[in-house]
Parts: C-alpha cells; sequence; structure tokens
C-alpha cells in the first residue's frame, strides 16, 4: 500500500480512483464497511481505492487541546486499512489553513485536482469543509458537475437485533476510559491496543519475580481504565499472553501513571528500547494496596493464572465489568 503525507506526495499522473474520506480513528467495524465497500468499488472499476485521513485529529485545530484519546496509530491503521484491501493512504496535515478550505475548495483541490476521485465513499454522517459546513448530500451535488458519484453506506449498529447505537469512534474511547476492553472488542473487531517503547521503570516486577515491559505510550493514546487486564504483548509480530497493569502502582505509593506488561510463561525476554505493543482482552480487577507484600504476590499468582485460562480459553468464568 502506497503512503503519502500531504497532497504534494501524490505521483504526477495519478489516473481516477476511489476515494473514501474521514478520521478512521480504530478502523472499527463501521469503519470496515465503508472502506470495504470503497475497495469493492474500486475493484468493480478496475482502480486504485484510496483513503483520505488527517493528522492531527481535526477538533485539535478547531479547538487547542482538545485532541481526542487516540484508538490506533497512523502506522497501525494503515496496517489495518492495507489488510482490508487499501492501495493508497493520504494523511492530510490538517492546518489552519487547511482548516478554512470551504467544502467546493476541499472537493477541487483534494477529490478533483490530485486524486481524481471517480466514486466517492462514506458514511451518513461524514462532513467535510470549514465549520464542517459540507454534508454527503453537498457531496454528492458537488460530484455531478466534477464527475464523480457518491455511495453512503449505513453505520453498523451496536446491540441485539439491530437495537442499541451505531458503532463509532467515540464510543469506543468511552468504553475503553471505562475499562470495558470487552465491550471495545465488540466494536472494533479486535482487541484495542496501546503502542509505545519499553522504557526502565522502577524494576519492582523484575524483584517481585513478575519482570515487566513498561511502555512509553504514544501521545494521546486511548488508555483503559486503572486495573489489571488480561491481554498479549506483541514483540514483532509475535503475540504472548500477558497480565497488564495500568495505574499508579498504589502499593508503592506511586505517582505517575503506567502501562506494564508481564509475559506468562516468558523467561529471558530483553525489550528495553523496542516498540511493542499491547492488546487489552479482558478486565480483571480494579487498582489495589494490600496489607502486605506476601498477600500482592498472592493476588499477582492470581491474577497470572486467571489470565493465562481466559486467553487459553480454559476459563469459565466471565471477565469482570467496570461499568
Amino acid at each position: 500500500m502506497q503512503r503519502w503525507r500531504g497532497l504534494e506526495e501524490i505521483p504526477e499522473g495519478w489516473g481516477r480512483s476511489v476515494v473514501t474520506i474521514g478520521s478512521y480513528d480504530g478502523v472499527h467495524r463501521g469503519h470496515q464497511l465503508i472502506i470495504g465497500r470503497a475497495v469493492e468499488r474500486a475493484r468493480e472499476l478496475g482502480l486504485p481505492a484510496v483513503v483520505v485521513t488527517f493528522d492531527p485529529h481535526p477538533s485539535e485545530v478547531v479547538r487547542p487541546g482538545s485532541h481526542p484519546p487516540l484508538l490506533a496509530s497512523y502506522p497501525r491503521r494503515a496496517e489495518l486499512m492495507a489488510e482490508l484491501g487499501v492501495d493508497a493512504m493520504l494523511i492530510l496535515p490538517f492546518t489552519t489553513e487547511f482548516s478554512q478550505f470551504s467544502p467546493a475548495d476541499f472537493v477541487v483541490k483534494v477529490l478533483v485536482d490530485k486524486l481524481r476521485a471517480k466514486a466517492v465513499i462514506e458514511g451518513p454522517n461524514f462532513r467535510f469543509g470549514h465549520r464542517a459546513a459540507g454534508n454527503v448530500e453537498l457531496l454528492a451535488e458537488l460530484g455531478e458537475s466534477h464527475d464523480y458519484q457518491v455511495e453512503v453506506v449505513d453505520l453498523y449498529v451496536r446491540g441485539a437485533a439491530g437495537g442499541g447505537e451505531p458503532f463509532s469512534s467515540t464510543l469506543t474511547r468511552e468504553l475503553v476510559a471505562e475499562g470495558d476492553v470487552a465491550g471495545a472488542m465488540e466494536i472494533l473487531g479486535r482487541p484495542h491496543r496501546v503502542e509505545g517503547v519499553v522504557v526502565r521503570g522502577a524494576q519492582r516486577g523484575r524483584e517481585l519475580g513478575y519482570p515487566t515491559a513498561n511502555l512509553e505510550t504514544l501521545p494521546h493514546s486511548a488508555i483503559p481504565a486503572d486495573g489489571v487486564y488480561a491481554g498479549w504483548l506483541v514483540v514483532d509480530g509475535e503475540s504472548m499472553p500477558a497480565a497488564v497493569s495500568v495505574g499508579t502502582n498504589p502499593q508503592f505509593d506511586g505517582v505517575e501513571r503506567t502501562v506494564e506488561a508481564y509475559a506468562i510463561d516468558r523467561v529471558g525476554l530483553e525489550l528495553y528500547g523496542l516498540h511493542v505493543a499491547v492488546d487489552f482482552l479482558a478486565f480483571l480487577r480494579g487498582q489495589e494496596k494490600f496489607e502486605s507484600l506476601q498477600l500482592l504476590l498472592e493476588r499477582m499468582a492470581e491474577d497470572v493464572q486467571r489470565c493465562r485460562a481466559l486467553i487459553t480459553g480454559a476459563g469459565t468464568e466471565e471477565p469482570a465489568s467496570t461499568r
């Protein structure tokens, strides 16, 4: 998959294409439906499928300080989109100047002049242009004079028998913030992932017999609520069963919030300086301060056993919920 940052990186002589536009943070199941349809339409027309997204998140430019927690890094989004069959990903730097583009300017400068869109696939709530003045109806109206067609794809709805809320990045962020990683996984179609570089921490886990990978997480990452989780530590494409702790380590009166992962039944891992990921499967319990170190060790042993059972499918208990 080709990756471009800015309109100037689009190759000269780029031909017609099928385009979909959005933040697509998380590439959740609703996003997958829209992107998948764009890919399908592109194959029908014999054209490449292009996803257009933005960096930073538009809200940070329009309302500084309001950058939402991110569900997926841009490399991760590109990876997920490539798996869906996308041919090119265009990241548009979202600047103050760019935010002033009228809907018509956006269509001409991005869709017509550069990407030469033959078809544009969007969800029903798509907005674009200055002050989000453009909608799918205007996009289709402009398409009549610029030789592209617009197709609107309905989003999935979360809940049994079509009830509940539409899948959205906002809802997913809320669930992650509450520690409901199982609910987030339902929307994403996979476990929520947090990425970062492994750095040296207090090394108490090593002293206690549970050495952990302490992540320096990426800026604006959506971090689950404080607690202990079952999940996977992903290193160079290998997923290792893990017990994951999120929080300030109240047992030792910590103040800095961290994400630490203990790779179950693995010894001798040297991960310092590596970029790794943690995938969250299930919430086990909240953070606690125990009366003694021995009680902490006993609970840690129980946590690891529960994680092992949940990850291997041997456990029959339902994961705890924070909701």
